[in-house]
Formats: C-alpha cells, structure tokens, sequence
C-alpha cells in the first residue's frame, strides 16, 4: 500500500465497510478504477460502530491524532484497512460514530451530524497532513465531506505543506445539503471570511455543501444530464446560483457499474449464474424468487415487477402505491425492497395483505436480496421525481430485468427508450403516476412479443458502463485543475 496517495477520497462510506446507498458504491469502485490506470489512491471514511469489515482487517496505526479548533483536546484515532492494495484510513472516535446507524434513525437525523462531519473533515485534514507527502488531490463526497475543500482553500494560504494540492467535490445528490445553524459555523475552525454568500452563508444558515461548491477547484456531479439539470430552479435546490456561478468548474462524469459485484454471470448470490449467451438461468433465478418470497406460483408465466431502493417520494414510491391496484388486475406480481418514510412502509405493508402472494415488500435491505431481486424480476422499477445518476438502472440492464424509469438525470443517460431501435428499456414523462403506469402498459405489450423482448433483453445486458470510462475522464479533470499524476 502507498502511504502518500496521489488522490486522497474523502467520503462518508465506502462499501463493503458501509453503505447507506450509491455513495458507498462509487467509493467502493473508483478508486480502484483509478488504482488500475496506474493512480495511487487512498480513501479516508469514517470508522462506525457498525463496519463490515471482516474480509479486510483494521488495524490501529495512530493514536489520539487531534483535530484542533474548535476542540484543542478532542483527538480521533486512525485504523487502516488494505482494500485490494489501496489504503482506507477510517477516523474512530466512538461518541460520533459508535451508532447503530450513519446519520439518523426513523424519528430523524442525529441531532449532532454538523459537529461529527466537522470533527470528520478537520481530522481528515490532520491526519493528511500527517502522510509523508501532500496528495496532488482531495477529492470530497457529498455534503459530509465538503468542509475539506473549504479547509484546504485557507490551508494553503498559511501552510506550504497544501501549496500544490487541489480540491474536488462531488455532488451525488444536490437535495441533501447539510444545512445548520449559524452557530455551527462559528465552531468549524473556518475563518469569519468564509461567511458571505459567495461562501458558506446560505439564507442566514451555514450549509455544509454550498462551502464545498464554493471553494473546491472542481465541481462534478455524477451524470451529464445531472450536471446541465442542477443550473435550473427546478433542480438546484436553491443552490442554482452559486453553481451558475461555478459552472465554468462543473463537470458531470456518469458514474459507473462494478460490474465484479453486479454481474449476473458470476454473482455469488444467485440460484443461478446467467449470460445474454446463456439466458436460461434468469427463469432459474425468477423460479427461486417465487419460493423464496412465497409469490402465487400461477403467476410464475407472467412479468415479475421489482422496485428496490430508499421508500421516499424522491425515489417514486408514492406512484407505485397509487398504481397498484392497476397493476394488480393486469395478473402481474410486484416485489419492493427498502426502507424509509414510515407511512410508505406501512402502506406497503397493509397492502400486501390486500394481495397475498402477489405483492411481496421487505422492510430494510439486504445486499444478497437486492441481488436476487435484480436477476429474478422481468421489470425494474424506478419512477423517480430526480436521480443524479443511478446504479440499480445499470444493475437491472445487466441482469437483463428491464427498466421503467423517468426520463431525467442519469436515467437519460443510461437507458435507451422504446420504441428506439436500439432500445435497452422504457422511460416517461413527466414523472407521475398516469404517465407511470402508461410506461409500465407498454412494457407489458412488448412482453406479450418474446422476439422483441428477447432482442430488448440481451440489447440492455451487453450495455457497459464499467468504471474504467469515468475513471479516465476523472483523470483528465483532475490533470485540467494542475495534479500531476505521474508515476513517483
């Protein structure tokens, strides 16, 4: 392992040690995408309560490393981790992160989440300055991580050791900002010129994300259409401005698959490995869903419909519900897998019990059941109101389960819509629930026609989006703002 990375990544989970969603699996795979193209690369996350970490053991490196203003006393420890050859640095300090989840529970977000993020950011800082070399870049993950930018950009005014290194920020979802109290700004260790509205100030609130947008070298978000959607008001979330503003330094890279955890030809979890090639294991797959989740078995001869993700609005779920009862007269089975809003879970649940053996809903999630439901459903289902990028789209086009989804942010730039020759799967327009269930009906009619669902299949399953594209074009960006990314 390379003890002084030339890309340092800073993010709040990294699968497979965490995972609350598609952050942990970027984390988990750019970098070694990057790694793979001769970039030395290090990850810094923090160390929960909770970590997965069997396959890749932790080991304490340094003790009471501190973390300065505003806590001249409070100190993290640092684990290390080899992850494929790449070192993950986790920052532990138990009453931040000893919980028994990231960032919040059914009754809300931690009531504490600005002071862990800012403890976070500010060891990372320390910790880096720690390494034997300054990184050529830090690149930042969301509102969790984005202080580091913010950091750095004053670092390096008083401190040649940052002289040279550049800061990016992704935004993976603009929607979660990390927005607080005033008061919070006055404990992050950022100096007084940082509040204004070209900085961390946002509408008399100190807001994690717009500092990082603010002062990071480089902006990028997660899908090209993403990137042109987040200058609009209606997508902006109220940070359209500062990012107009930036958009000279906004890029968007679509993210990619792993593809050594998401392929149907050699997933670990399946009944059944399969290929566009060798098809027949996918009916094996459906076969072994029906017992698992108790489905009617006469229903095993019509399309099998899966939703898998977060039970929120963003996320569409609110139209599956409403269409349901639609779906259920046309002799189709649904299963969902998530968790979330708890009035869509309940809702969920009550009506399975309106249609046993035809609805089937799992509260929580669980890798191996997200893999089986992705190999063993004809349809996938992502009716979302935004998606910056999305992974289950990718998954489902690999597994050969096609798509339903609007046709928006990185949905737009993966899928395909029929009628298009080339089509990999069906996407609507607006996203709501009539032109929802419209999509859904003319999925079902194409299904009626094996040929053309059969061609339709195998079109969606070649389709690659592995990581190494976006790895290349993050190289070309970070080379763009000055790293030198030339072998030591």
């Amino acid at each position: 392992m390379d003890s002084h990375p030339q890309i340092l990544f800073v993010a709040s989970e990294m699968y497979p040690f965490s995972k609350t969603g598609g952050l942990a699996d970027v984390m988990g795979a750019l970098p070694l995408a990057l790694s793979r193209l001769g970039v030395s690369v290090g990850v810094i996350t923090p160390f929960y309560g909770r970590l997965a970490s069997s396959e890749f053991p932790l080991r304490l490196i340094y003790e009471d490393c501190p973390v300065g203003y505003p806590w001249p006393d409070t100190t993290a420890d640092i684990f290390l981790a080899d992850y494929h050859g790449l070192p993950v640095y986790f920052i532990s300090r138990g009453e931040y992160f000893d919980r028994r989840f990231l960032y919040c529970t059914h009754k809300g977000d931690y009531f504490d989440n600005c002071e862990r993020f800012i403890f976070f950011c500010r060891a990372t800082m320390e910790w880096a300055r720690r390494l034997s070399s300054p990184p050529e870049i830090i690149h930042a993950h969301d509102w969790h991580a984005a202080l580091v930018p913010a950091y750095l950009h004053f670092l390096r005014k008083v401190d040649t050791f940052w002289k040279k290194t550049k800061s990016v920020v992704t935004i993976h979802n603009l929607a979660f900002q990390g927005r607080f109290a005033y008061r919070l700004f006055l404990e992050s260790g950022l100096p007084s010129a940082a509040w204004n509205s070209s900085g961390a100030e946002f509408f008399g609130d100190f807001n994690l994300l717009k500092s990082g947008i603010s002062y990071a070298d480089l902006v990028t978000t997660v899908s090209p259409t993403y990137a042109r959607e987040i200058l609009t008001p209606e997508f902006g979330c109220g940070l359209e401005g500062i990012l107009n503003h930036r958009a000279a330094d906004l890029r968007g890279i679509l993210n990619g698959a792993d593809y050594a955890v998401w392929d149907p030809r050699q997933d670990r979890y399946l009944p059944s490995t399969y290929s566009p090639e060798t098809p027949r294991g996918k009916l094996r797959c459906k076969e072994s869903l029906f017992h698992e989740l108790c489905l009617d078995p006469e229903l095993l001869s019509r399309p099998l419909l899966g939703f898998v993700g977060r039970l929120r609005e963003q996320k569409g779920i609110d139209m599956l519900l409403d269409i349901l009862p639609e779906l259920m007269r046309k002799d189709v089975s649904v299963v969902v897998l998530g968790e979330g809003n708890l009035q869509f879970e309940a809702q969920v649940q009550d009506m399975m019990e309106t249609y046993p053996g035809r609805l089937v809903a799992r509260i929580g999630y669980t890798e191996d059941l997200a893999h089986r439901i992705q190999a063993g459903v004809d349809l996938f289902l992502m009716p979302s109101r935004y998606e910056p990028c999305g992974l289950t789209q990718m998954y489902s086009l690999r597994y050969g389960s096609l798509p339903v989804a609007s046709a928006l942010g990185g949905l737009l730039d993966t899928i395909t819509g029929y009628p298009d020759p080339e089509s990999t799967g069906f996407i609507f327009t607006p996203p709501d629930a009539r032109t929802f269930l419209q999509s859904i009906e003319l999925a079902l009619e194409v299904w009626e026609r094996p040929a053309e669902w059969k061609a339709m299949r195998t079109r969606a399953m070649c389709k690659d989006y592995s990581w190494s594209s976006a790895a290349q074009q993050y190289i070309q960006a970070y080379t763009d703002i000055g790293a030198d990314l030339s072998p030591a």
